[in-house]
């Protein structure tokens, strides 16, 4: 179930993604909140370098692991401007992070995608459920996703 303070946040997240498509970079954007309600790691994607790994999920990831207790990790909360791909997921998995809360789905960057003639990933489209044992997520959020969606578009329509 998704809370104002979810949406808050993942509100949040899609302003990075903007940030980052306006950086010349993929629109992707990603939040750390502890069970505090603190945020305590934002960022973006940084893949225009041309290091496919430099994804926002992915920091959070690495942070969280170098400064977070394990119960402190299980007890926060990601939330993300799309659903993580299969590397995020493995390391959300892999460092104990807690619920994941995103704006759009997998599934629905795919059909984005695709309606869009981008070239296909070389890495499988599958969401958090198929990567993690028993992932505590919510999402998609229909108003943001679409949001997330026009991001999309713009990074396309601007490689034309």
């Amino acid at each position: 179930m998704i809370t104002e303070t979810d949406l808050k946040h993942l509100k949040r997240c899609v302003e990075l993604a903007e940030q980052a498509l306006e950086k010349g970079d993929e629109p992707f954007g990603s939040v750390l909140v502890s069970a505090q309600g603190e945020v305590l790691f934002e960022d973006h994607n940084h893949v225009a370098s041309g290091d496919h790994t430099q994804h926002p999920e992915f920091a959070i990831a690495r942070w969280a692991a170098e400064h977070m207790a394990l119960d402190q990790r299980a007890a926060a909360t990601v939330y993300t401007s799309g659903e993580h791909c299969p590397m995020c997921a493995a390391a959300h998995g892999w460092v104990g992070l807690g619920r994941i809360v995103y704006a759009s789905s997998s599934k629905q960057l795919g059909e984005w995608m695709q309606e869009l003639g981008a070239e296909p990933s070389p890495v499988r489209n599958l969401s958090i459920p198929e990567i993690l044992k028993a992932p505590n997520v919510d999402g998609p959020v229909p108003d943001l996703a679409e949001q997330v969606h026009q991001l999309h578009r713009r990074l396309h329509e601007a490689k034309q």
